[in-house]
């Protein structure tokens, strides 16, 4: 199971950099001019979980993999980006087929770096991004609530769930509000709401881009941007970009003394990973055993079969049960065999929902 999240952001805010040093590559140009990505990048970030290593550690496991997140890079967008300006249209579409949106804010002044709009103010780029999304929304959500209300009249029951949920969706975006504000009323209109795949639905992660002085501590900028995310129900995090590149190649004990130099507990890779955790609603599992230890990655709702379908459809299928252990009792304990001894191996069946930490083994028949 895949998760994506999309970086978006104003030209020459640092998408590419971040998008660069969190996937510590160079697959993206980063250059002082806007529209430098063209093409949307995409790069594989392994999770980092301490977790997983004391586990693959008392499981004698041979190797350890990580759960990954993707990140993709979608080229700036500007004012106008809705109605086909700059790169238009086309990066919006990359932005409607991802989970959540990284949304990075320029929180740091530097005369040699151009500013698109020759100012430097977080709350004024978000909103044109913003507007730009719902904008798009709008256009979309108009055709669709006319065209649902029609189908409605002659007796269509989706049709008529479907614009009670759009036409919500469609009050917010005339009111100036994003589309994920909406209620849906059931079950159904919940399904049809994400079926629509509104770009104002998605989950938020502010990205404030300071400068390395401003690392540890934020600034006005970012603040101003936290309170913007805290009245959304969003959420927000610091990063310097700068500082994450310089992370790029460095050893784990490199790390740590550069970090510590900085008053920096951990990279902006492990925060932005924790938020976008968070924000998407998800959870780790694990299974472990002498070839390897693995973490898995599942929404917080997920139940037992749905979590063995994240290893192999054919477990999802043929599912009978799990033996579990909590990641603690695995941990004091010792392993899945003194955890059996102890009487903490619990078999659990279809309707158990998985807990973040569990280290399960599936039994299955197809």
């Amino acid at each position: 199971m895949g998760f994506r999240c999309g970086i978006v952001g104003l030209p020459n805010v640092g998408k590419s950099t971040l998008f660069n040093a969190l996937t510590e590559t160079q697959a993206a140009q980063a250059a002082n001019y806007p529209f430098c990505t063209i093409e949307p990048n995409v790069g594989q970030v392994a999770v980092p979980d301490p977790r997983l290593e004391t586990i693959a550690g008392i499981a004698g496991s041979a190797k350890i993999v990580n759960t990954q997140l993707s990140f993709v890079d979608i080229a700036g967008l500007v004012k106008g980006a809705s109605a086909g300006e700059g790169l238009g249209n086309q990066f919006l579409g990359h932005i409607r087929e991802v989970d959540a949106i990284v949304h990075v804010l320029r929180c740091f002044e530097d005369d040699d770096i151009q500013h698109v709009a020759n100012a430097i103010d977080p709350i004024a780029d978000a909103e044109v991004v913003e507007t730009e999304l719902m904008l798009a929304d709008l256009e979309s959500v108009e055709k669709r609530v006319e065209n649902a209300r029609r189908r409605a009249t002659g007796g269509d029951k989706e049709a008529k769930a479907l614009a009670s949920v759009l036409g919500q969706a469609l009050a917010l975006l005339r009111e100036g509000k994003p589309a994920r504000l909406t209620e849906p009323g059931d079950e159904e209109e919940a399904q049809l709401f994400e079926q629509a795949q509104l770009l104002t639905a998605k989950p938020v992660l502010y990205v404030c881009n300071v400068a390395e002085e401003d690392a540890a501590t934020g600034n006005e900028l970012a603040e101003r941007v936290f309170a913007k995310a805290r009245a959304e129900g969003a959420q927000a995090v610091v990063v310097s970009a700068a500082i994450e590149s310089e992370l790029v190649g460095m050893d784990p004990p490199e790390r740590k003394e550069y970090l510590a130099e900085l008053g920096l507990e951990e990279t902006g890779l492990t925060r932005v990973i924790r938020a976008g955790y968070e924000l998407l609603g998800l959870k780790t599992f694990f299974t472990a055993g002498p070839k390897e230890a693995r973490a898995w990655t599942v929404p917080t709702s997920a139940k037992a079969p749905q979590a063995a379908g994240a290893i192999h459809s054919d477990f999802q299928k043929g599912f009978i049960r799990a033996e579990t252990i909590g990641y603690d009792d695995f941990v004091t304990l010792g392993g899945e065999s003194a955890a059996r001894d102890a009487g903490r191996l619990r078999q659990e069946g279809k309707e158990y929902v998985v807990q973040d930490g569990d280290v399960l083994l599936f039994k299955f028949n197809v």
